[in-house]
């Protein structure tokens, strides 16, 4: 018998599976936090009545066929079948909001994060707070929903998200890791918990209201890695695998956001380091070693799932645009009766890039497919922009592009490196716009002026982060932390491929940032002009 296979007979393995946004996923790891199998169930988000949604139908049939599909992979790989677990952990997509009633009955849709229907709610605890709590945020969408007088709220007995709704329905625990708990509600660092004053500063607002609860009765109880969060019970066991085939009994990790999950993928929990994810949208996460001097609109306060205060840049824009481009070019060879493969047209563009002029030339390029709260815009117009004298060229027009899909995530990150002085001694980049050997890395070194290190483990997401996470609470030793397991006991050290920045990288980046803020009229023109 082999190793992996007596692995997964003995029931020491370790799942994990992350629910994604367009992406369900689930990842089989051994002993040594080694992939062995996995499983994925595609699905997309709903817009009903102006609310962008996923039904609880979705949720469990989608979780039902990942699972499936991992149990048949191991099943292919190891002609085994899955009936006990080492541990588990879930995962998904952090904010939005899930209010029950005292039976468990969901109460009104679930509000993901997508939305952007709270912005008077937003900007009111804001100022009470003195804390910036994002229109994404889960408190935000409760308080919203007490403005707008919606019936429903009177009823709630319980809010959580969906990570925490999976695990509470698996195991009957009302529970949620810290860093998926920073998107709920602002978290204090010293305690791992609910800023006691925000809580008091909350039911003081509504009191008037009258409501039969208090919020911090509402809200679920805060865990830290390493934690153990409840059991899969019998119940639990069969919704996940109708089979009947998996046994109740495997302990939980506390179920984590996808920020926790991508830091944990990336070794980026430890302070003055953080980790950049790069794909349809782009976001940026700093472990903070001291507290911001003041609350910005910019950047989100969150935690890692050990509790230690992270700063977020997060941006609705990356690379659509730059795909759309990409698409022109397929297009034109096309027309041409050449046969395109992607990964090399991505490839030979993305290098061409590297070509260009270190400011682009004097072009200019947005690619707000959508609106973009960091700079100030609800609604987005891709655009590309350039004077008669600009050097219009492949390769500045490649890098003008590589560039703007990074624009916003500069402007935020100015914030933090220049404002803040926020140290830095390692930035991890993950996602499609790293696919390109060396390109996005150099195009990020140059942006944030900082090291930039890029893992092949990178790739395996979210699902494989809390994967890890379930197998620190099973494993880690008297005193040992997140970071020293993930350090030593997965990563070994291994931190990646690094790049230094180019001085004439950063000089160029700061020139064309200058150009790009200098161009929001032409942006806000396109919006209000183009309907």
């Amino acid at each position: 018998m082999s190793d992996v296979r007596k692995t997964i007979v003995d029931g020491k393995a370790v799942l994990g599976i992350e629910f994604g946004s367009t992406r369900i996923k689930a990842v089989l790891v051994d002993e040594n936090n080694t992939p062995i199998a996995s499983g994925a169930h595609d699905w997309e988000n709903r817009l009903e009545n102006g609310i962008w949604t996923y039904t609880l139908e979705d949720i469990w049939s989608g979780l039902q066929d990942c699972y499936r599909k991992m149990t048949e992979d191991v099943k292919k790989q190891y002609d085994v079948q899955v009936e006990k677990l080492g541990a588990m952990g879930f995962s998904a997509m952090m904010h939005g909001y899930l209010a029950f009633d005292k039976k468990g009955e969901l109460l009104v849709p679930f509000r993901t994060w997508r939305n952007t229907i709270t912005q008077q709610a937003s900007q009111a605890l804001t100022e009470a707070f003195h804390f910036h709590v994002p229109q994404r945020w889960s408190i935000a969408h409760l308080y919203q929903a007490i403005l707008n007088g919606e019936e429903h709220v009177p009823e709630v007995d319980f809010i959580t998200t969906l990570d925490g709704y999976i695990h509470w329905q698996l195991t009957g625990e009302k529970v949620l890791g810290v860093g998926s708990a920073s998107g709920m509600f602002p978290i204090d660092s010293g305690t791992k918990t609910y800023y006691a004053s925000m809580i008091r500063t909350f039911n003081e607002l509504v009191a008037p209201k009258g409501f039969p609860w208090k919020v911090e009765d509402l809200l679920p109880r805060v865990l830290v890695a390493g934690d153990r969060a409840g059991v899969l019970s019998e119940e639990g066991a069969k919704r996940l695998d109708p089979t009947g085939t998996l046994q109740a009994g495997c302990p939980l990790c506390p179920p984590e956001g996808d920020a926790g999950t991508g830091m944990a993928a990336t070794n980026s929990v430890k302070q003055r380091t953080g980790n950049v994810s790069a794909g349809t949208s782009v976001f940026a996460m700093i472990v903070l070693e001291k507290e911001l001097q003041k609350a910005y609109e910019e950047i989100d306060m969150v935690t890692t799932p050990s509790g230690d205060a992270v700063a977020m840049v997060h941006c609705n824009n990356c690379t659509s645009d730059l795909n759309a481009w990409v698409s022109l070019f397929k297009e034109f060879a096309e027309s041409f009766g050449m046969e395109v493969d992607m990964d090399r047209l991505f490839g030979t563009l993305y290098n061409k890039a590297l070509e260009g002029d270190k400011d682009c030339g004097g072009l200019l390029a947005y690619n707000y497919f959508s609106g973009e709260h960091i700079t100030g815009f609800e609604e987005g117009r891709p655009l590309f922009v350039r004077t008669p004298d600009s050097r219009f060229n492949l390769a500045n027009f490649m890098r003008a592009n590589l560039y703007t899909s990074l624009g916003a995530l500069k402007v935020g990150l100015d914030i933090l490196m220049k404002e803040e002085k926020v140290a830095v001694d390692r930035i991890t980049g993950h996602g499609g716009l790293f696919k390109t050997k060396g390109v996005g890395q150099s195009i990020l070194a140059g942006a944030m002026d900082a090291t930039v290190s890029v893992m092949k483990t990178a790739g395996e997401g979210g699902a494989w982060g809390i994967a890890l996470l379930a197998s620190y609470m099973l494993q880690k030793g008297e005193g040992e932390t997140l970071e020293d397991y993930l350090q030593e006991k997965v990563f070994g050290g291994d931190e990646g491929e690094k790049m230094d920045p180019d001085p004439a990288d950063v000089k160029g980046f700061d020139e064309f940032i200058s150009r790009y803020r200098a161009g929001f009229p032409i942006e806000r023109a396109a919006v209000d002009c183009l309907r």
